[in-house]
C-alpha cells in the first residue's frame, strides 16, 4: 500500500506479521520501515497500489459524503492519487492537506497543500477542525499505533469522519492461493521473506482486524468497516516485482533468500506463471460525535 521512516512511517504499503518470526527465529534488530520512499521503486509501488486500490478508497470517500467545501487530511500519503482525488471532490472551497514524513513524491501545486510531519510524533494540524481524515497502509508500520490513531482522531471537527484502512497478513499470507507448483511454493516463501524483514521492523499486519475496536477504543461513533481483497492480474504482478526489487538486498543480507531465488521469482511474474494476490485490506471509518474528548489527553 504509502511512506515511511526511518523512523517508522506514516503512509502506505502491504506485508508483515507481528511477533516472532514467521520462519521460526528470534528478530534481529532493525530500524527504519523496509518500504521507504527514498529508493524509485517506491514510485513503481504507489502507482500500482493505486491501480489496485484507489478505486476501493474513492468508493468510501462518496459513502462518507465528502463534497465541496470540506476540509481533508490525507495521513502518509505517499503519492499523489488521492490528495488530487480528494482536491477534485472538495473544489476549490475546500481544502486538502497532505502529509508524509517524507513527502518527496507529492507534487506542490497540485491542488492541496503538502507538509512533512510524522503522525507518530508530531501533534495534530489544525486540530478540530477536518471533515475527513484518512491514512491507507500507514498505521500497521507505525509502532505507536494508538498515539497516531488519537493524533487523527484530534484533527477531527464534531461530525467528522475518521477512514483507515491497513492490511492483515495473518488472515491470508500467502502470495499463491493456488499452490500448485514449484513457482508457486517459491512465491509463498519469497512472500514469507519480506513478512519477515517487516516484522523485524516493528509493523504489525495483524493489525487491520483490529481497526473496528481502535476506531471504537478512541471514542469515534457509527463504525463500521469493510474489506478488498485483489487476486492476480497485471497490478498485482508488478506490485510483487517491484517489492522484490525494493528489498532485495535486505533479502540477501538476512539470509532469507539467495540471488538465484529471487532471479526465477522475478522471472516467473514476468511470464506471467503466477496468479498472485495480496493481503486483505481492511476498511474502517468511525465518525467524531459532538462531545469527542481530545484523544490526546
Amino acid at each position: 500500500m504509502t511512506s515511511s521512516p526511518r523512523p517508522p512511517h506514516a503512509g502506505g504499503r502491504p506485508d508483515s506479521i507481528g511477533g516472532t518470526t514467521a520462519l521460526g527465529e528470534e528478530p534481529a534488530p532493525a530500524r527504519g520501515y523496509l518500504l521507504d520512499n527514498a529508493r524509485a521503486e517506491a514510485g513503481e509501488r504507489f502507482a500500482w497500489l493505486a491501480e489496485l486500490f484507489d478505486g476501493v478508497t474513492r468508493g468510501h470517500f462518496g459513502r462518507l459524503g465528502v463534497r465541496a467545501g470540506w476540509r481533508c487530511w490525507e495521513v502518509g500519503a505517499g503519492g499523489r492519487g488521492i490528495p488530487e482525488a480528494l482536491a477534485a471532490a472538495v473544489g476549490p472551497a475546500g481544502h486538502v492537506l497532505a502529509t508524509d514524513i517524507d513527502p518527496s513524491w507529492l507534487a506542490a501545486g497540485g491542488g492541496y497543500e503538502v507538509r512533512r510531519h510524522d503522525v507518530a510524533a508530531d501533534p495534530p494540524p489544525e486540530p478540530g477542525t477536518f471533515d475527513l481524515v484518512h491514512a491507507r497502509l500507514v498505521l500497521v508500520h507505525v509502532p505507536d499505533r494508538a498515539r497516531a490513531l488519537a493524533t487523527m482522531a484530534a484533527a477531527l471537527r464534531p461530525g467528522g469522519w475518521l477512514l483507515v484502512e491497513d492490511a492483515d497478513t495473518a488472515l491470508q499470507p500467502l502470495a499463491c492461493l493456488d499452490d500448485s507448483g514449484p513457482a508457486q511454493r517459491r512465491a509463498n516463501r519469497m512472500r514469507d521473506a519480506v513478512r519477515e524483514l517487516l516484522a523485524r521492523r516493528g509493523a504489525d499486519l495483524r493489525y487491520g482486524r483490529t481497526l473496528p475496536r481502535a476506531l471504537r477504543e478512541a471514542g469515534l461513533e457509527d463504525v463500521a468497516a469493510a474489506g478488498s481483497f485483489p487476486v492476480g492480474g497485471l497490478a498485482c504482478d508488478r506490485l510483487e516485482a517491484s517489492t522484490i526489487r525494493h528489498v532485495r538486498g535486505e533479502l540477501l543480507a538476512a539470509g532469507l533468500a539467495d540471488d538465484a531465488e529471487i532471479d526465477a521469482h522475478l522471472a516467473a511474474i514476468a511470464a506471467g506463471e503466477l496468479d498472485l494476490t495480496l493481503a486483505p485490506l481492511i476498511s474502517a471509518w468511525g465518525r467524531r460525535g459532538a462531545e469527542h474528548p481530545s484523544a490526546l489527553g
